[in-house]
């Protein structure tokens, strides 16, 4: 039930982001092109999520949580358009690699407050912790939605394209100019194999841990590995985003698949958990690289005027590579079967083969004619 959900909202995301994006791009207002939209789906967001401690079966709560999918969406596929529109593209690297280290951080904050908030859930009766969740998501988005509506300024743009249908924008974000353009087409690959690895292994950490290590508390294991992967990640993330600006993106690219894994090749030679929470330091700061300089490269693929069409569509491969992760349950539990543990093997490998074929295709990525000399 609960990956039916999950996957229902990475589909959701697949499709809604490039859509609103591309809309925003061809947006004319007083408020700018990207405000509208993240204004409306920021409020949105905020009387939708509620309803998650309102409803009272599955059915009511999966319709609860794909409207909640729809309007962050609208509210993210434009908000992606604001690094290409108010940062220089010389400073793309460091721009990513700020949001990457907020992204994170906020992320590590708040699961931690919920999880102490949500302890006591259920015992007696008790749903006060859930509401408690529940009331801080709505402040941190209002507030959130009130800053950047308020705060951002967006550098004016005249644009050939503005009137233009809902439509003709829709048929828009898939149109053959984006397809022709091979560079984009390997970071898209490149971009989803990568994600499907470092998916893999946060999804099925605790399977591992519990069934090949055999710890006694696999839960507290795998927090602890987890812990270990967002701090390699912390530390690097915004060094390597600036760092970026000066020697390219595409060589650090390639450095975190190949980083990412040597971590997940240290697990498999040496299944024991002291070599494992080392694998998973190094694997965190292989994601880490990765999360700032790729996404400065997806950015500098972006035209100032269709920015939030193709960070859009750029984290189409985000989603597509969460949803392929999740297909190589049945393939480890078909090995297992065969032979012990055997399936655990086939996964890390895998991940080792999407991690380095990922990292070399970023070889193959070339900027745009205005940038070739600043990428490398």
């Amino acid at each position: 039930y609960l990956g039916l959900l999950t996957l229902s909202g990475l589909l959701l995301a697949m499709i809604l982001q490039p859509v609103f994006g591309t809309l925003s791009d061809r947006t004319v207002s007083r408020w700018g092109r990207r405000r509208p939209f993240i204004l409306v789906g920021g409020i949105l967001a905020t009387i939708v999520i509620p309803g998650v401690g309102i409803v009272a079966s599955y059915a009511l709560l999966f319709i609860v949580y794909c409207l909640l999918q729809v309007s962050t969406n609208i509210a993210q596929g434009a908000f992606q358009g604001l690094i290409p529109d108010v940062v220089p593209e010389n400073r793309h690297g460091t721009a990513s690699g700020v949001k990457g280290l907020l992204e994170i951080s906020g992320g590590i904050v708040f699961v931690y407050l919920s999880n102490r908030w949500m302890t006591g859930y259920g015992v007696g009766g008790d749903t006060s912790g859930l509401w408690l969740v529940l009331w801080s998501l709505v402040i941190v988005m209002f507030l959130g939605t009130l800053i950047t509506v308020l705060t951002v300024r967006e550098p004016p743009l005249v644009s050939r394209d503005w009137g233009i249908s809902i439509r003709a924008t829709v048929f828009r974000v898939f149109q053959r100019d984006l397809w022709r353009n091979r560079s984009f087409i390997w970071f898209l690959v490149s971009r989803t194999l990568l994600y499907m690895a470092f998916t893999t292994i946060q999804q099925f950490a605790l399977y591992y841990l519990q069934d090949v290590v055999g710890v006694e508390d696999p839960a507290r294991a795998t927090a602890q590995f987890v812990i270990l992967g967002v701090v390699g990640m912390i530390l690097v993330v915004w060094p390597m985003g600036y760092l970026s600006d000066r020697i390219g993106r595409r060589v650090l690219n390639m450095s975190a698949g190949l980083l990412g894994a040597a971590g997940i090749g240290l697990i498999a030679f040496g299944p024991t958990y002291g070599v494992i929470l080392v694998g998973a330091g190094v694997i965190g700061v292989g994601m880490g690289i990765f999360n700032s300089t790729n996404w400065a490269l997806a950015t500098d693929f972006a035209p100032q005027t269709e920015g939030a069409r193709y960070l859009g569509v750029a984290n189409m491969a985000t989603a597509g590579g969460a949803v392929l992760a999740r297909a190589i349950g049945p393939v480890i539990d078909f090995f297992n079967a065969r032979s012990l543990n055997l399936g655990y093997e086939v996964m890390l490998w895998a991940c080792v083969a999407y991690l380095v074929v990922g990292g070399l295709l970023v070889l193959r990525v070339r900027p745009r004619p205005d940038l070739q000399a600043d990428s490398r």
